[in-house]
Order: C-alpha cells, then structure tokens, then sequence
C-alpha cells in the first residue's frame, strides 16, 4: 500500500494531481490511500486513481487503521510535523524533502519561490518517478441539477487578505449582467452573507446567490460548465483549470508564479499588481497588491478569455 499526505483545501488537492497520478502509474497494482480532510471526498473521486481515503483534518497526526504502508508520500510539506506523522506509521520508506530537524537527508531541498505543482512534481521525479505538471485536468462530475453556462463570481476567501474588495465584485457583476451574463455568486456558508451583499449591490436576484448551497461535488459541477469564473486566489480558481474553464484570477499577495494557473493556457487569465517585493503586510482586509486591481481592468479580461474561446473554436487550452 502507498499512502500519500495531502491534508489540506481545495486548491492544495488540486495542484497536487500531477503528482497522485505520477504515483498511480508508477505504482498501479497497489493501493493508493490519500490521507485529507474527509471534505474533499467528491473532489477526490473527481482526481481518479486513488483507492481510498482517510480522514486526516491534522497532518501532524495521521490514523491508519490496518497494517502500515509500504511507502509513505509527503505531499503535505517539508516537515518535521508531517514528516514525523507518517513516520511514526512505520512505514518501510518515505519520500519527502530533505529535513535536518528530524534528521530526513535523504530528499531534495525545498525550495520556498517554487510554483505548488511544481514542487511536487520535482520531489517525485528526484526518486526516479516520472511526473507530467501538465496533467491537471480534472474528471468530469456526475449530473447535479446546477445551472449550466453561467458566469461564476467567488467573492470570498479564507485569508481575508486574497479578497478582492466587495464593491467591485457588486460593480462587476453589474456590468456583467448588463452585458447578459447570468452572473451567480459561489462561497462557503461562512461567506453567504458576504455574498449576499454582493448580489444586492449588484441588483441581482437573492437565487444567484449559491454561496452556502453547494457542496463541493455541486460546486465542481457548476464550475465545469460554466461560461466563466472569476476569483481571488483561491480553489474555485483551480477548479476553473481543472476543466478549462474560462477564468479570471485576482491575485495578491501570494504572486501568481507559485500557485496560478500554467502561464500557457491563455483561457486562464491571472491578474496581479503585486511585487515579490512588497513590505509585509499586517494591516486589516484586502491587501494593497488587491486594492489596486481596477474594475475596468477585470471586466476587460473577462472579455479577453472570452474572445480567445471564441477564437480557439470552444477547445480546452
């Protein structure tokens, strides 16, 4: 059996599919068991190849009922909490970074400006395992009943400092609306309010508001099919990737270069006014490199994926 540690949201399961499917195939006559948060189930069933998972919210502490693996696969992070976790399994080998801390040399240095996918791809390809960072694309999910072609705001974010302010969402919407986008508003049930609000600034009928009403099988769905998404740096934006769906991603503070969308696919627009060099930012709300990102600006890149769909005769690029 081989046990892979990825316990984290949304956009760390999605950047970390090149590498699941790397060990799938280099392993495929044994189980692949994923330890994650029990949450991300339906996305999990959307990655493929893996067999089971295991319900993991803290990965510095991993339970896995049944004999230890015969390989265990730090995916999570250099360490030592997660290195330590799946040590303590037993398993016969661990592949992760490199750890001084817990006395792990026999990885590669990690490096803190890498892209997320990236990384993980290179971990696996430094022991010999061959790993495609192009290989994104998510299955598609079963039907739900959610609306298909719409165009998809996510105003929220858990880091309060990756979100766009809400009144520019509302004057995006808006105008998108005007244009004759069927604009709907996703989040968590934590940010239905914040979405309402939104949607209310907007004019837009209380039913665009999905924010609350979808779980992420749902969400996965109405994302695959729709006619564009626009967000912060966040996992609906890589859900948008993982369909190819037509998206704008408002970045900041974390630059594009380490968790945006493959720089070649130009349906996948990223937005960012930010600077590696940027003093640290301790202040309250949406952080500078966001503050200065114009109305205008997104809705012409909207327009921008748009055209290039157009152009492109509808194929995923």
């Amino acid at each position: 059996m081989i046990l892979v540690l990825r316990a984290l949201g949304v956009g760390d399961l999605a950047t970390g599919v090149p590498a699941l499917r790397a060990l799938r195939a280099a392993h495929p006559a044994e189980p692949l068991v994923l330890a994650a948060p029990a949450s991300l189930a339906p996305l999990v069933a959307l990655v493929g190849g893996v067999d089971r998972l295991v319900d993991t919210p803290d990965p510095a502490s991993v339970r896995l009922p049944g004999p230890a693996p015969r390989l265990a696969v730090n995916l999570h992070g250099r360490g030592p909490q997660s290195h330590r976790a799946l040590a303590a399994l037993g398993s016969g080998r661990l592949l992760a970074f490199a750890n001084d801390e817990v006395g792990f040399a026999g990885g590669p240095e990690w490096d803190e400006d890498e892209h997320e996918v990236d990384r993980w791809c290179r971990l696996l390809v430094s022991y010999g395992i061959r790993a495609d960072r192009r290989d994104l694309a998510l299955r598609r999910p079963p039907e739900s009943g959610m609306p298909v072609g719409v165009t998809v705001l996510h105003p929220g974010s858990k880091i309060t400092a990756k979100r766009w302010p809400a009144d520019r969402f509302a004057a995006l919407a808006r105008g998108l609306a005007e244009r004759g986008h069927r604009v709907v508003l996703t989040g968590t049930a934590g940010e239905r309010g914040l979405a309402a609000r939104v949607a209310a600034a907007a004019g837009l009928p209380t039913e665009a508001v999905l924010a609350g009403r979808t779980g992420l099988g749902e969400l996965a769905a109405l994302v695959a099919d729709a006619r564009v998404v626009v967000s912060g740096d966040t996992g609906v934006a890589h859900l948008a990737t993982g369909y190819g769906t037509p998206s704008v991603v408002l970045f900041g503070p974390v630059p594009p270069d380490r968790w945006g969308p493959p720089p070649d696919r130009p349906r996948h627009r990223v937005i960012w006014a930010g600077s590696r060099d940027w003093p640290r930012w301790d202040g309250v709300g949406s952080h500078p490199s966001l503050l200065a990102l114009g109305v205008e600006e997104v809705s012409a890149a909207v327009d921008e994926v748009e055209r290039v769909v157009r152009e492109s005769g509808a194929v995923a690029a």
